[in-house]
């Protein structure tokens, strides 16, 4: 059941997941598509999400925004003080332009990081964890993730856990979603794209996430075997409204591994499903590797958080496991 509108205000608007946007042509959403998209929001009971351009809009643009309650999303380069001092996340893509003692404690923050800049850098994330309200970490080359990373990756967590577990017995909580969201959920805690939430990009139309309208092939070239699973499609528009086909697919009901897999802070992105898989319901290797080292590491951070008091409130124990994919484990119940 839908939720939520994510409304793209620009061509140019922040990434704030792990699709990249490297457009740098402006091209800012009409303000008659910007009023509609309001009005349907506010027809079909959903919050509104903006995600905003670096540069700042027009008076025009802001008086209509601040017609509804909403949420802001901006890259912390953003042009406009009033917009990144205010906003529900900011959006950090680079270790050279962070400023740690500018961080706002009050503001959740999301850092776009490659692995090989995560492997590098985790040292300055942990500077970052005791300064905000939420740290969220994306990686944008899931799909690049090999076996030579677990390692890598282990140690990463392990780093971050250290940090997270001293933040604890001084009284603090931070929130990390790589770490602490599994130990606090009992549940599935998905973006759910598609079922939850769409987008309405400046085109007028409406789209399953924002990396499905940036993936749109515009100069008309053609397209490869290779690259069909990564172009973007259109949802419906203002005018005719929404046409998901078998949106039960965007359901964790109908993604056969998901819906019985217990790392439930996985982002279960249908982006990176389709572009990896072919299929919106279907996860690839890399995405259930990733996301099951970092259950397992929560697993290790909340027995170590226990073991210096009640800093938490009681949860069901995270079990230990022998897989890091659930084909893994099916072949193994197989054997």
């Amino acid at each position: 059941m839908l939720q939520y509108l994510i409304i793209l205000l620009d061509d140019t608007s922040a990434s704030y997941c792990h699709y990249d946007n490297n457009n740098a042509i402006r091209k800012l959403i009409s303000i008659e598509d910007l009023k509609a998209g309001i009005f349907y929001a506010m027809k079909e009971n959903l919050m509104i999400q903006f995600v905003y351009p670096n540069y700042e809009l027009p008076q025009e643009y802001k008086d209509v925004i601040n017609t509804i309650d909403h949420s802001v999303i901006v890259s912390s380069l953003c042009e406009d003080s009033t917009v990144r001092e205010n906003a529900d996340v900011v959006v950090l893509n680079d270790v050279s332009t962070i400023d740690c003692e500018l961080l706002d404690e009050e503001i959740s923050y999301v850092f776009r990081t490659s692995k090989a800049d995560l492997f590098a850098n985790h040292s300055f994330v942990k500077q970052i964890l005791g300064k905000v309200k939420r740290l969220n970490i994306v990686i944008t080359d899931v799909e690049s993730f090999c076996e030579e990373d677990i390692d890598k990756y282990k140690a990463v967590l392990s780093s971050l856990s250290e940090e997270i577990e001293k933040l604890y017995v001084e009284g603090k909580s931070p929130q990390l979603n790589l770490l602490t969201d599994r130990m606090m959920l009992d549940k599935m805690n998905n973006c759910n794209a598609g079922w939850e939430n769409i987008t309405l990009a400046p085109d007028g139309k409406f789209y399953v996430c924002p990396a499905f309208y940036y993936a749109q092939r515009v100069d008309g070239s053609e397209t490869s075997i290779g690259e069909v699973c990564e172009k973007g499609y259109s949802i419906g528009d203002l005018n005719s409204g929404l046409e998901i086909k078998n949106p039960q697919l965007y359901q964790l009901d109908h993604a056969k591994l998901c819906r019985n897999c217990d790392a439930y802070q996985c982002k279960r992105c249908v982006w990176l499903n389709r572009k990896t898989t072919c299929e919106v319901n279907t996860p690839s290797h890399e995405q259930c590797v990733i996301a099951h080292l970092e259950r397992n590491a929560s697993r290790l951070l909340l027995n170590n958080i226990r073991k210096h008091g009640s800093f938490l409130p009681e949860r069901e124990e995270i079990a230990e496991i022998n897989y890091l994919d659930p084909f893994d484990k099916q072949n193994y119940d197989n054997d």
